[in-house]
């Protein structure tokens, strides 16, 4: 509770400072820390095994969807139906991905990075889309410092002041709880003969 509290209070105090410094630097930041933030933020709060596994995902699904954009600019006609196509290839190839690394990219990691370059650099390349290589490396930098600081926020500093050490190590591993308590061992056929026996002689349980 605690944990969530503090990751929650510290992505806001960040967002609100990157969208004013932003402002004075009259940087796109302004525009997208909010967006860029929240996904960071979401990517990480969520609990993975493999903590890496969160972040390479982010990452193959941000290229893919960026490579989305190139193949829009210089191959794909940017109409509804190729538009189509490119979502549909974005999605199946970071589908593709994920299960060849047997699970270790999380499939929704990868969209959080479809989504982030999407978000953040859509609306400019529907307005210019022949700036492609001009524009394009401006919005995924300043989208990915935003996730950063996100990420930053609820997963690093918010782990330093988890409520317990339990905690702090499920975060890390991807669990809520604990390990499960080890299940009753099953008596062996042996024990249960030698306990129909003694019932068979008149021996109580």
């Amino acid at each position: 509770m605690r944990r969530s509290l503090i990751a929650g209070l510290v992505l806001a105090v960040l967002a609100a400072l990157a969208i004013s410094v932003g402002g004075m630097l009259d940087s796109d930041l302004e525009h997208i820390a909010l967006l860029g933030g929240a996904i960071g933020g979401a990517l990480g709060l969520v609990p993975h095994p493999y903590s890496w596994g969160r972040i390479a995902a982010f990452l193959v699904g941000f290229v893919l969807a960026w490579i989305g954009f190139a193949l829009r600019a210089a191959v794909i006609p940017d109409s509804a139906n190729g538009r189509a196509v490119v979502a549909f290839l974005v999605v199946a190839l970071c589908a593709a991905a994920c299960a060849f690394s047997m699970n270790r990219l999380p499939l929704w990691a990868a969209l959080l990075g479809v989504a982030a370059i999407i978000g953040a650099y859509e609306e400019i390349f529907t307005n210019a889309p022949a700036q492609f290589l001009n524009e394009s490396p401006q919005a995924a930098t300043t989208v990915l410092l935003a996730a950063g600081l996100g990420y930053l926020a609820t997963s690093v500093i918010a782990e330093m002041v988890s409520d317990t050490p339990d905690e702090r190590g499920s975060h890390r591993l991807g669990r809520d709880s604990g390990p499960a308590s080890p299940a009753a061992t099953p008596e062996t056929p042996g024990e249960d003969l030698d306990r129909l026996n003694g019932l068979m002689a008149g021996e109580k349980k």
